[in-house]
């Protein structure tokens, strides 16, 4: 194969040594320079057959071994080219440029070549390194919360993967592959961060509950769609990739529970001092614990919280009650301490525990087609989320504009809003007669019925 290489010595570089840098000159895209590292004064560079002269006096070195030297150079530069043309690499003239160099090994360009395309989304379709890619592209963009959603859902696949024993291709995306997953995270997925004590002993917990499957389903679609539209991989027909979902249980605590909370005696355990009045702040600010936790002196100012929430990106003025005044400012001083949200979640079910929020709770959640039942003590359910459930749903119950709550919230629809409060059969009977009777309908009269007929 013809190169545009040639061997040139530049009469317009010499050195202070009276001597020049032959180069090695690639015409390609664009003139690149290549450095052999051999000098010789000019005039003993013969121009017509780019050689070094024979009478080159020996203080410069031997003719006959420099050209030798030049001419495996060349050799070398136009293996280099060749390799860039066959690989379609789109900047020859830069790579050749990069990659040359008189003690460069060419016999590592395939391998080098290889390293490259693992590293390159574009050429390596690789699932988990396409899925680490996208949580890559996305660590500006969201909170450290959603990365950690994504970082679960790239666990999911990985130990499908190994539990299916061949690499998942985006080939194979089709409903069968689909069908397993959905069987694998509910029926066999081991979690490994989890466990639970069945007589007296910590077991692994296998499988998920169907609301976690239908996360991992709906962020591995998201991540499907987004390597289509950077034209990664070929289009993929997901509707048969169903998000499946169940209405979560879980409690909330009524005001007089957060008093209590409040109130609760810690003299014995002053170290869940601050879990106690942390979550008390988060019942009374209706804050995600990211948001309360991260709470910084200049947010709190005449009166208000202002906060600009870590997953919405969207900012939020919270009126700030007596106590919740009183805990940013007189016992934290304005300065949140730092917990980590497991720590907090182990650490309030004790506190709650002392102040009596003992009362037996039974909820089920769906694993496949089977309702798995759970009953244990309320204190038992309480997590850094019943705090901002607890606001909502207080609120709600109080008759504060739903409108108003979801500007706190940050639900952007009623629907999910709706799913999102939590109240017992007892309190929807004593709401609607608190609408009866404001609208004078509790003594209701046989003439009335009349007249309505």
């Amino acid at each position: 194969m013809l190169l545009p290489i040639k061997l040139i010595c530049p009469k317009g570089k010499v050195r202070k040594d009276s001597t020049c840098i032959i180069f090695i000159q690639y015409c390609g895209d664009k003139t690149v320079l290549l450095n052999t590292e051999i000098a010789v004064p000019p005039k003993y560079w013969n121009r017509k057959f780019h050689r070094i002269t024979p009478d080159l006096p020996t203080t410069y070195g031997a003719a006959e071994d420099l050209n030798g030297q030049l001419a495996a150079l060349l050799r070398k530069a136009g293996d280099i080219i060749t390799h860039a043309v066959k690989k379609k690499i789109p900047d020859i003239s830069g790579f050749v440029k990069k990659t040359f160099h008189p003690a460069y090994d060419t016999a590592t360009l395939e391998e080098k070549a290889q390293q490259a395309a693992a590293l390159n989304p574009k050429t390596n379709l690789e699932l988990i390194f396409q899925i680490e890619d996208y949580i890559k592209c996305k660590r500006d963009k969201v909170s450290a919360g959603m990365l950690n959603v994504y970082k679960n859902m790239k666990d999911h696949m990985a130990a499908f993967q190994e539990y299916r024993g061949i690499p998942i291709t985006f080939d194979s995306f089709d409903f069968n592959l689909y069908e397993s997953l959905v069987s694998y995270l509910t029926y066999d997925y081991v979690q490994r961060r989890r466990s639970e004590v069945i007589d007296g002993k910590k077991e692994q917990i296998i499988g998920l509950k169907t609301s976690t499957v239908g996360k991992t389903i709906k962020q591995l679609r998201i991540f499907l769609r987004d390597r289509i539209r950077r034209k990664i991989i070929s289009p993929i027909d997901l509707s048969d990739f169903k998000i499946l979902d169940e209405d979560a249980d879980a409690v909330y605590l009524s005001w007089p529970e957060i008093t209590r909370i409040y109130q609760v005696d810690l003299s014995e355990k002053p170290h869940l001092t601050k879990y106690r009045d942390l979550f008390v702040l988060g019942c009374l600010t209706g804050l995600r614990f990211s948001d309360f936790s991260s709470i910084q002196p200049e947010d709190v100012r005449k009166g208000s919280l202002y906060k600009k929430q870590e997953k919405s990106d969207h900012w939020v003025v919270v009126p700030l009650r007596d106590a919740a005044e009183e805990i940013l400012l007189k016992r934290f001083n304005r300065q949140i301490p730092a917990v980590s949200n497991p720590e907090f979640n182990r650490h309030i079910k004790e506190v709650a525990q002392l102040a009596g929020i003992c009362e037996l709770i039974k909820f089920s959640h769906k694993k496949g087609n089977k309702d798995i039942v759970q009953v244990k003590p309320k204190h038992e359910w309480i997590t850094s989320h019943t705090c901002r459930r607890s606001f909502c749903t207080n609120e709600f119950l109080a008759g504060t504009p739903v409108e108003l709550i979801m500007k706190i919230s940050g639900h952007k629809s009623l629907r999910d809003f709706y799913r999102y409060i939590r109240i017992t059969p007892e309190e929807a009977g004593r709401k609607i007669r608190e609408i009866w009777e404001k609208r004078g309908d509790v003594g209701i009269t046989a003439a009335t019925l009349v007249n309505v007929g």
